[in-house]
Order: C-alpha cells, then sequence, then structure tokens
C-alpha cells in the first residue's frame, strides 16, 4: 500500500494590496513642528491612521488603547490621527488643537474639518483604524473598540516580513511634542462647593483635583499625584477625573473617567477611596450588577446623589448606573447600551454618551451629549422613566432658542439645577450657557463667549462656569432677561449613503486575527442588533440576532432615516496546546445616516475587522 503523499503546507495568508490615498486635510498638521508629511516621508514605515473626533468616548477609548503600542513600536509605527469631526465646533482648528493637549495625544494629527480623507478611506464610523505598511499599500481596517491585540498581532507580522524584505525603515517618528503652558488649571472638568466656600475642582488633563479659594483662583490644595495612576492612600492617583458630586457622609464622589472607577475623597482628612469599578473598562457580557469592586465600569462621566443612591452617567456605554452605600453595589438604573434618543421606561431608553446630571426634588436631569439633548430621569409607579425636554437625535444640533420642541443645543456636557426651578445647560459646543424652563417649556441664552463650559455650579446669585478650554472658573450674575442669539442649525456634515429602495443587504465584515477564531464554545459569538430611526424606515430586518449578514427591506415611503447597527464578534487563541486561550471582544456601533434614491447601492457594507471585498 502507498503511503499518502505528503500535504503541502499552508500557505501564508495573502493580503489584500490596496495604494493608501493621501493623506490631506484643510486643518492642516499638529504635532509636527510645523512640518506637513506625507505617506511619501512615511515610506518604511507602519502606518497606523486614527480617524477620531473628540466628542466621541469610542474613540477616547482607543486613544487609551494605542498607548501601549504606540510606545512599545516607536521605532517602526507611525500613529496619525486624522480628526475628522461630527459637530460644527469640532472644525475649528483651535478646538482641535486644545483636544490634542486635553486628551494627551502623542503622535502626529491631520485636522480635516472638510473629511476629505475620511472620504478617500470611505470610512463609516468613529472611530475607525487603517493600517497601511511600509509600502503605502492599505492591509487592514477594523471600527470601534477592543482592536488593540489584533492590530499588535498585525504589527508584529509586518515587522518581520518587511525586515526580510529590507522594506521596513527605524527610526524615531515625525512626532514633536508642543511647548507646555503654565496655567494653575488645564482643562477642567466639574466644580463643587465645598462647606467652606472654596470650590473643588476636576482638573482632568492633569489628573489631579485641585481645591481653589472662594475667589475660584487661588489654589489652596491639590489632590493626587498629578499622573496617571489608579491608587488610594497616600499617593492617591486619578485619570482624567470629571464629575463631582457631594455624598451625605461630607464625602465627594469623583467620577474617575479613564480608570473607569468611582472615588470618594474626605475634604477634611484628604483621603482618597475607590468606592466603585475594577480599574477595567466593562464590555458586552460582563455584570452589571454586583458588588460595587468586582464589577467592571465604562468612563463615568458625572455623577450626582439622587433617591439615596449615587446616580452615574456611564458615557461608555450610554447607560445611567447607580451606586447604593448601604450595600456597597452597583446595577444598571437606565439604558439599554444602544446609543441614540429613546424615551421611555428606564430599562428601554436609549442615551448617547449622558455626560451631566444635576439632581431636583422630582428629576434627574441628564445632559445628553452625542444626542445635543437635556433628558430627565423621573419616578414612573414603582420605576423610573426617561424623558427629553429638548433635542431630536444624533445628527442634528445648533443654537436656537424658543419653544423645546425646537430648540437646539450643541453637545451639552453639564446641567445645573437653578433656584426657581428651571435647569441650566452647559452648552459646550456653542460656548454658551442655556436655560431650559420647565414651567413655559422655553429655552433661552444667559450667557455667550464661555470657551467650552462644562459644567457650572450656584454661589448665592451668581453662578460659576468651569470654562473647560480657557482653563478657569468664571463668576456670572444670573441674568434677569436673556441674551438674544441669532437662531442656527445644523446636521452633521458626515454624507448620508444613497441606497436603493426596498432590498438592502447589510454585511458586517469580520476577520478574526490571526492566530485566533471566533469563540463558539458558549454558543455563538458574534452578535448583530439593527434598528432604525424613525422606527418606520425599516419593513423587515429589525431586531437581535447571531449572524453578521442580514436582508433587510427599507420601507415604502420614508426617503431617508438612520440605520443603528450594532455588531459584536469574540475571537479567542486558536492552539490547541493553550489550557486557558486568551479572548477579547470587538464591538461597534455604527449610526448610518441613509437616503433613499434609485441610484442608491444595495448593499450596506460595515467593516468591524478586516477589508471588505
Amino acid at each position: 500500500m502507498n503511503d499518502p503523499a505528503p500535504q503541502p503546507a499552508p500557505a501564508p495568508r495573502r493580503r489584500a494590496r490596496v495604494r493608501a490615498p493621501e493623506l490631506i486635510g484643510k486643518g492642516g498638521w499638529l504635532n509636527t513642528g510645523g512640518n506637513q508629511l506625507t505617506l511619501a516621508d512615511l515610506r518604511g514605515r507602519i502606518v497606523l491612521l486614527d480617524f477620531w473626533t473628540f466628542c466621541c468616548i469610542n474613540c477616547l477609548h482607543v486613544l487609551d488603547e494605542l498607548r501601549e503600542l504606540e510606545q512599545k513600536h516607536s521605532d517602526t509605527v507611525v500613529i496619525i490621527g486624522v480628526h475628522s469631526p461630527k459637530f460644527v465646533h469640532e472644525a475649528e482648528h483651535a478646538a482641535v488643537v486644545d483636544a490634542v493637549e486635553r486628551y494627551e495625544v502623542h503622535h502626529p494629527v491631520l485636522d480635516d474639518p472638510e473629511l476629505a480623507t475620511w472620504k478617500q478611506y470611505a470610512v463609516r464610523a468613529w472611530p475607525t483604524l487603517v493600517v497601511i505598511d511600509p509600502e503605502g499599500y492599505v492591509v487592514a481596517q477594523h471600527a470601534g473598540e477592543g482592536h488593540a491585540h489584533a492590530i499588535e498581532k498585525l504589527v508584529e507580522e509586518l515587522e518581520a516580513e518587511h525586515a526580510a524584505k529590507g522594506t521596513l525603515r527605524r527610526g524615531d517618528g515625525p512626532y514633536v511634542a508642543p511647548e507646555p503652558v503654565a496655567t494653575d488649571l488645564r482643562f477642567p472638568g466639574k466644580a463643587v462647593v465645598l462647606p467652606s466656600g472654596n470650590f473643588l475642582v476636576s482638573d482632568s488633563t492633569r489628573h489631579q483635583l485641585v481645591e481653589l479659594a472662594a475667589d475660584g483662583e487661588s489654589v489652596v490644595r491639590r489632590v493626587g499625584t498629578g499622573q496617571r495612576g489608579f491608587g488610594d492612600g497616600p499617593d492617591a492617583a486619578f485619570n482624567e477625573p470629571q464629575g463631582l458630586a457631594p455624598l451625605p457622609n461630607g464625602r465627594i464622589a469623583v467620577a474617575d473617567t479613564v480608570n473607569h472607577a468611582v472615588r470618594a475623597y474626605d475634604p477634611d482628612s484628604g483621603a482618597v477611596e475607590t468606592l466603585a469599578g475594577t480599574g477595567s473598562q466593562w464590555w458586552q457580557g460582563s455584570p452589571a450588577h454586583g458588588p460595587a469592586l468586582d464589577v467592571a465600569l465604562s468612563s463615568p462621566w458625572d455623577v450626582a446623589w439622587w433617591n439615596d443612591r449615587l446616580w452615574i452617567a456611564m458615557a461608555g456605554v450610554h447607560q445611567l448606573w447607580t451606586y447604593d452605600p448601604a450595600t456597597g453595589t452597583v446595577e444598571v438604573a437606565a439604558g439599554t447600551t444602544n446609543e441614540g434618543l429613546v424615551d421611555g421606561p428606564a430599562a428601554e431608553a436609549w442615551f448617547a454618551q449622558p455626560s451631566g446630571l444635576a439632581a431636583t426634588e422630582d428629576r434627574l436631569w441628564v445632559a445628553d451629549s452625542e444626542t445635543s439633548a437635556l433628558r430627565y430621569v423621573e419616578r414612573d409607579g414603582d420605576g423610573y422613566a426617561v424623558r427629553t425636554a429638548v433635542g431630536t437625535g444624533l445628527f442634528d444640533f445648533g443654537h436656537r432658542d424658543g419653544p423645546a420642541e425646537q430648540a437646539l443645543l450643541q453637545h451639552p456636557l453639564g446641567v445645573t439645577a437653578l433656584p426657581d426651578g428651571s435647569v441650566a445647560v452647559s452648552d459646550t459646543y456653542n460656548h454658551a450657557l442655556r436655560r431650559y424652563d420647565p414651567a413655559t417649556g422655553e429655552v433661552t441664552t444667559l450667557a455667550t463667549d464661555l470657551r467650552e463650559p462644562s459644567d457650572a455650579v450656584l454661589v448665592g446669585d451668581d453662578i460659576v462656569v468651569v470654562e473647560s478650554a480657557r482653563h478657569r472658573l468664571t463668576r456670572l450674575r444670573l441674568p434677569e432677561e436673556a441674551v438674544r442669539v441669532e437662531s442656527v442649525a445644523h446636521r452633521t456634515q458626515r454624507a448620508a449613503t444613497e441606497v436603493s429602495p426596498g432590498a438592502l443587504r447589510l454585511d458586517v465584515v469580520f476577520e478574526a486575527p490571526k492566530g485566533q477564531k471566533l469563540d463558539t464554545r458558549y454558543g455563538p459569538s458574534t452578535r448583530l442588533l439593527v434598528s432604525a430611526t424613525p422606527p418606520e424606515l425599516l419593513a423587515e430586518g429589525a431586531g437581535a440576532g447571531t449572524e453578521l449578514g442580514r436582508e433587510l427591506v427599507l420601507a415604502d415611503g420614508v426617503t431617508e432615516g438612520v440605520l443603528h447597527v450594532s455588531a459584536m464578534a469574540a475571537s479567542c487563541d486558536d492552539a490547541p496546546e493553550i489550557e486557558y486561550p486568551a479572548c477579547h471582544v470587538h464591538q461597534q456601533d455604527w449610526g448610518v445616516p441613509v437616503r433613499v434614491s434609485s441610484a442608491g447601492v444595495g448593499r450596506l457594507g460595515l467593516v468591524l475587522a478586516g477589508l471588505d471585498a
């Protein structure tokens, strides 16, 4: 009997060869010492394009995910941030300069206010990562979070391949650090008034809390090492802290945003203690209730004491959570993790990056930043319900006063309860302080020319505004009459995708990283959730499923809207000898504006990881 012929070794995985389009942006380059970069300048290096916008919490997560890779492969990898704005304010060059410093972006950034490079690379979501090999070809695209491990594997593969070919060039990258600026505060986030009359301010970019005297200027003390870290005790450290709220026991709760934790600071003793969070980011499938120190959180941005609980604006997962000090537990209080504007019972409501909270006796007010909305939570029978006072959705924003149903905000980050029952809104990207009066249903403007206000606190007859981009607190007398402003309405400049009427094929592209496979040990490892605004846009295809492709049917008579697509895939190490394989979750939410047209496409491809053939 003849021996079977030897089987050939599997061929190495071949990557598609697509030449990378040039990098263009009217805003020019930051963090390069004034140099203009081209792809030719970067030839020989592995280039990672990070399409981001500074309003986007998922983009901020990715900035943090990439820090380790950026340091570990600094001699072969050049990360280029391509700033691609959603809001009008984000198209201002000075605002991009501020954001690059605020979030400690330590690589070159191309300011692309007209989305020119975004369009050249056919990007559909914030954030999107594109890998370009040393010869200038696109080899991978990833949308959303959770891809750092996959990109590192690809980088190692590209390093070996191009070192062997002689096409890899090692050395220092083009990053040039800007000159530091000396101010007492640097992009402060939120503030509270202490019993002493002093202010406690979250000095977010310096990773500290700062106590200021009652004049709002003189520094009394600083809390925290001033370096990114996560530690209690005498060497307490924070990581971009934001929200602050007094607790009944006299301590101050701190939303320690990038540590994904809630801390407590004692103004009398100076002690810092962790109340909730593990220091790791919450992912889909993780516990959403339980002992507070055992449950992960996701970018808590603000906190407020209401109805015997500490409420947490969980910006990273578009939810509100609560912390119960009596039991030491946390749980979800409102929101589904879907991003959008949907009212109703708390468990069914949708938020979009809630970033500001203010409590009154009967309502918890919420600044819902990505929908440019003012929302609130109120009791509803034995539970809670979510309502919207101002705002319509993800892509409509502007500066318009008048009846609340037609008024417009632009990415508000703060809300403050006023003595007369109305609320002041820190309308961040409009550089304004706005007011909503529930009694009349009217929205007015209290003050303008405030540079990115992110919070405000009452002090007697005055209101003290945190002017984040001016690095200071600004005291204003509450005006008896509103300021008159010219109405401006905007929609995001991101172009709608033209789709054909009737059947529409939706494909989410996912390729597991090299050396990994989809994790099917406990059932399907992928998930797809589809919905639409307005809901009538979809005649068929809405809902949840496990396949990453789906046939949709667009309804007759609805000509435009937004498709909301949420996809998740879990992959694990594919090696039988590994007893405990490492697993990773890849996830992204897309809000895709669509317009129905006879000339539109019949297929919508969204890349979670890989390349869309």
